[in-house]
């Protein structure tokens, strides 16, 4: 398998394969190539539907019939390669070559690569761009770079302030403290301060312990499984008791969330019904819906429990199974490759629900999570040792 984007008689190539067939998209015009010209390329795929835009126009290979998942597991080259061997021979058209010229501002699956000295695993013959201390990300939120004679200087748009612009004017003179984050409230002008895991208050000054979690919207949890490496991924388990009177909101996710390739387990409701979706590495799950009671919102607690075997799939809710479903009889995958990582509530600030589970789950959990237990471990999750924001002590009342 591979994808690759190369130059081809002035015009931009996307050239992929996903097992069967190499499919071939080109742009419908030429680069400029007078080395002052920028050019905002976006490509890629969705399943075996290919995509390539370049300046907005677009050009796209419509689906057909066969592999739709890119299964690479090497490493990530950008401008050219470390020996020109490695490249497919379908992958370009003529003789690989490496690139000349600028490149910058590389997202890849919605994550940005730093393209400087520190962050790349290697490479040769990089030299910087701009030439100035005005690289393009120096000023963040449309600040604009000035280049002076000690450095560069950043002047920046009405709302944020700092010497690169990174900082909203609204928390300027915050009071959010050491074990709180400043999240800027434009619209009234103010601020509010999430607090880190075991603190509350309007300024996250109070120390709190709990061992039943509550969550108010804005608030996750995210747990790094000490015990990952020696798991039996192909036998998962999670179990927790969990109330809420909301009818949508998501539970847990067992997975990294980087991209769209990485498999996940994940508990949630949607109108009001326990649904569970797991992928374990082809996005082939079905949502698994429980419709015979609606009883998830009633505020009550409720005890679930989620036992991947391969690719059968049993939950149970309340001790009694209410799903029983094999995802995939072909076998193809296997293995819950969940990466050690597990969240709960929600995702980090700024990340939405409905965006990073791309629709499966509408919204932030706002309800109570205790008695979380992965596999089967004979001591539950210590929910105070992970890392989060915004959680409430919910032993009050219990």
């Amino acid at each position: 398998d591979f994808l690759c984007i190369s130059l081809v008689n002035g015009f931009t190539q996307l050239r992929y394969n996903l097992g069967d067939r190499t499919v071939i998209l080109q742009t419908l015009q030429k680069v400029h190539t007078n080395g002052n010209t920028w050019h905002l390329l976006n490509a890629g795929r969705v399943g075996n539907e290919g995509y390539l835009d370049l300046d907005g126009i677009n050009v796209t290979q419509k689906a057909s019939p066969g592999m739709n998942a890119l299964d690479t597991h090497t490493d990530f080259f950008v401008g050219g390669v470390s020996s020109l061997n490695l490249v497919n021979p379908m992958a370009i058209e003529n003789e690989p070559t490496g690139f000349t010229g600028c490149i910058r501002e590389m997202v890849i699956n919605n994550r940005e690569l730093n393209l400087t000295v520190t962050d790349p695993k290697g490479g040769a013959n990089i030299g910087d761009c701009d030439g100035t201390d005005c690289g393009y990300t120096v000023c963040k939120n449309n600040g604009t770079c000035q280049v002076g004679n000690s450095g560069f200087s950043c002047s920046c748009p009405k709302d944020w302030t700092g010497t690169n612009c990174e900082q909203s004017i609204h928390c300027s003179q915050n009071m959010c403290g050491s074990h709180g984050l400043c999240i800027p409230q434009p619209s009234s002008f103010s601020y509010t301060c999430a607090c880190a895991l075991g603190w509350t208050g309007k300024y996250c000054g109070n120390k709190i312990k709990f061992y039943i979690a509550k969550f108010v919207g804005n608030s996750y949890i995210k747990y790094t499984d000490p015990f990952y490496g020696k798991r039996d991924l192909q036998y998962s388990r999670l179990s927790l008791n969990f109330t809420t009177n909301q009818t949508e909101g998501l539970i847990a996710w067992m997975g990294k969330s980087e991209d769209e390739d990485n498999d996940f387990l994940a508990i949630g409701l949607t109108n009001g019904t326990l649904k569970v979706v797991i992928n374990l590495g082809e996005r082939i799950s079905v949502p698994l819906m429980h419709r015979k009671y609606f009883t998830c919102s009633d505020g009550r607690w409720h005890f679930t429990t989620v036992v991947q075997n391969q690719t059968c799939v049993k939950v149970y809710l309340d001790e009694e199974l209410i799903l029983f479903e094999d995802i995939d009889p072909q076998r193809k995958y296997t293995a819950l490759n969940y990466g050690g990582i597990c969240y709960f509530g929600g995702f980090e600030i700024g990340r939405k629900v409905n965006i990073v589970t791309t629709g499966l789950f509408q919204k932030e959990f706002i309800g109570k999570i205790k008695d979380v237990v992965l596999f089967q471990d004979s001591k539950k999750i210590q929910l105070m040792k992970a890392e989060g924001y915004n959680i409430e002590d919910g032993n009050s009342g219990n």
